[in-house]
């Protein structure tokens, strides 16, 4: 295995970038590499490519929400490591963005999927698939674990 110094684990506040987001800092523990979670807005409106980034907690309108739950799963990792971690907030296509993100010195990118889902999956295809596909990095997909899946369907109402 290569040394990887730099993860990047992109996430979506779901459960199984949740799972991702575990398991890549699981890595930077083992292996003593920095950790950078990315998070990857939707643009408001068709064609709205604007890239926002940000190592700090935003005051811009729309981004309050997203940035206070970035900063919780950060404060979670830095628990768990004992150090800074980096955040990154982006507006864009996910997978693409995600993808571009590789390109700036990432050793790896960890990315959480639930897997092949029936026509959705047939006609959009996954993020997950996509940056495996565009990233010039190795990607970790990260599958939820049955478990998981179980806990979550039981607790649904």
């Amino acid at each position: 295995m290569s040394h990887w110094s730099e993860i990047c684990c992109a996430i979506d506040f779901s459960e199984h970038s949740r799972v991702a987001f575990e398991r890549a800092v699981e890595l930077a523990a083992r292996l003593g590499a920095d950790l950078t979670l990315l998070h990857v807005c939707a643009p408001a409106f068709p064609g709205a490519e604007v890239v926002y980034a940000a190592s700090e907690p935003s005051g811009g309108v729309g981004e309050g929400t997203v940035q206070h739950r970035l900063d919780g799963w950060r404060r979670d990792a830095e628990r768990a490591l004992g150090r800074n971690v980096r955040v990154e907030l982006l507006t864009g296509n996910p997978a693409r963005e995600i993808a571009r993100f590789g390109d700036r010195g990432v050793d790896l990118l960890v990315v959480g999927t639930r897997g092949p889902t029936g026509l959705g999956r047939l006609l959009l295809g996954s993020v997950a698939e996509r940056v495996v596909r565009d990233a010039t990095c190795p990607v970790l997909v990260v599958h939820r674990q049955p478990e998981v899946e179980q806990d979550a369907r039981a607790a649904a109402p």
